[in-house]
C-alpha cells in the first residue's frame, strides 16, 4: 500500500513510519517540523519527507495513495488552551482540508487520530463508542467536531475511520513527557521521587504509542466493511488505571524512589474509564504488545541509555509547549483555499 502520514515526525508518527516500512508499504511523510531538534534518539525516515503546512496541500499531493494516517495537530491540553481559535483551525479545519484533498484525489481511506479524552468525565461508568460524550477541553471538542464532519463525507468511495486512542505512553524518537506514564517515570528516574500533581484518583485508559501505530496499520489493511465510517476505542479494557496506581507500578519497578503529592493537590476533572471490546471483537487477531508495567521498564531502560536528567526533563526537548517557545516558531495561519 501507499500511505501518507501527516505528523510523521511526532510521538506516534515516527513509530508509524518505521512499522509501515518494515511491513513493505510505501510512505510519504508530511510534517511542519515544529519540533526539530527535539530528538530522544534517531528516527526512521520515510522515502518522501516533506516539511509543509497541511493547508498548503492540494489534491495532487494525495493522488495515487491508498490511505491517509492523519496524526498532525495540537496534541495536548496546554497547547490547545493557549489559543482556542488556533486549536480549532489546526485540529478541525486542518483535518477537514486534508480529508477533502484526499477524497478529491480518490484516496479510499482516511484514518483520524482521535482520542478517548472526548469521553470527558465518566463517573463510575466504563464508556464505549456509543455512549454519551462529555468533553471538558477544547482539544476534545475539536476531535468530536472532526469526527462528525468526516462522517458526513463518507460514501462508497471514501471511508473515514476514527481511532479514539487511549492516553499514550512509551519511548519514542520524539519523546513526550507531558503524558502521565512517561512523566511519572521520568520524575522517578531523574529525582528519586514520583511527583503526582493531582490527588491520584482520576482514571486513565492507557496504551503504548507503538501499539497505536500498529492499530493504524491494521485498520488500513482491514476489510472495508469493518472500518467504513467506524469509531474504535484503541486500547485494552484491563489497562484502565488510576494515576496513583501508575505511580505504584513505577515505584515497584524503581524501589529506591518515593511517591510525593504536590502541595494542595486536588482531583483532576479529566476522569474516565473506557471499554475497548468493540475493537477486540472486530479484530480478534490483533494483539497489544505492551502493558503499563512493560512500558515503565522500557522507559527506565531508555532513560538510562539516552541520558534523562532533571535538566532535560524540565527543558524544552520533550515538552511540546516549551519546544515551540524555544524554537521561536509560529503556527502557520495561511487562509483556507
Amino acid at each position: 500500500m501507499r500511505i501518507i502520514v501527516t505528523g510523521h515526525g511526532g510521538f506516534i508518527g515516527t513509530h508509524a513510519v518505521e512499522q509501515l516500512i518494515e511491513a513493505g508499504h510505501f510512505v510519504k511523510g508530511i510534517d511542519l517540523n515544529l519540533y526539530a531538534g527535539c530528538d530522544f534518539y534517531s528516527m526512521c525516515q520515510p522515502p518522501i519527507s516533506q516539511h509543509r503546512d497541511v493547508f498548503d496541500l492540494t489534491p495532487e499531493d494525495f493522488e495515487g495513495f491508498d490511505a491517509v494516517f492523519h496524526l498532525a495537530g495540537l496534541s495536548n491540553d496546554p497547547l490547545c488552551e493557549l489559543d482556542e481559535s488556533l486549536t480549532w483551525r489546526i485540529n478541525h479545519e486542518g483535518t477537514l482540508h486534508a480529508a477533502r484533498c484526499a477524497k478529491e484525489a480518490g484516496v479510499p481511506r482516511f484514518l483520524l487520530a482521535s482520542s478517548c479524552s472526548i469521553y470527558g468525565k465518566s463517573g463510575d461508568k466504563i464508556l464505549g463508542e456509543t455512549d454519551e460524550l462529555s468533553p471538558i477541553t477544547v482539544y476534545a471538542d475539536s476531535k468530536i467536531a472532526s469526527e462528525v464532519a468526516l462522517a458526513e463525507m463518507a460514501d462508497n468511495n471514501f471511508s473515514p475511520v476514527f481511532l479514539r486512542n487511549a492516553t499514550a505512553y512509551g519511548t519514542s524518537p520524539r519523546l513526550r513527557l507531558d503524558l502521565v506514564v512517561n512523566n511519572l517515570t521520568a520524575w522517578a528516574f531523574s529525582t528519586g521521587e514520583i511527583m503526582i500533581m493531582s490527588d491520584g484518583t482520576p482514571w486513565r485508559p492507557l496504551v503504548h504509542c507503538r501499539d497505536i501505530a500498529r492499530a493504524f496499520i491494521h485498520l488500513a489493511e482491514a476489510p472495508r466493511e469493518l472500518i467504513h465510517n467506524q469509531a474504535y476505542n484503541i486500547g485494552r479494557t484491563e489497562e484502565n488505571y488510576r494515576v496513583r496506581d501508575v505511580a505504584a507500578i513505577v515505584a515497584e519497578e524503581m524501589p529506591s524512589c518515593t511517591i510525593r503529592y504536590a502541595v494542595n493537590a486536588s482531583p483532576d476533572s479529566r476522569d474516565y474509564r473506557v471499554d475497548f471490546s468493540k475493537f477486540a471483537k472486530a479484530f480478534p487477531e490483533f494483539t497489544f504488545t505492551s502493558t503499563v508495567r512493560d512500558g515503565v521498564r522500557e522507559l527506565l531502560g531508555d532513560y538510562q541509555r539516552f541520558g534523562m536528567t532533571l535538566e532535560r526533563m524540565e527543558g524544552h526537548e520533550f515538552n511540546r509547549l516549551r519546544a515551540l517557545q524555544k524554537n521561536s516558531m509560529h503556527l502557520v495561519t495561511t487562509p483556507l483555499r
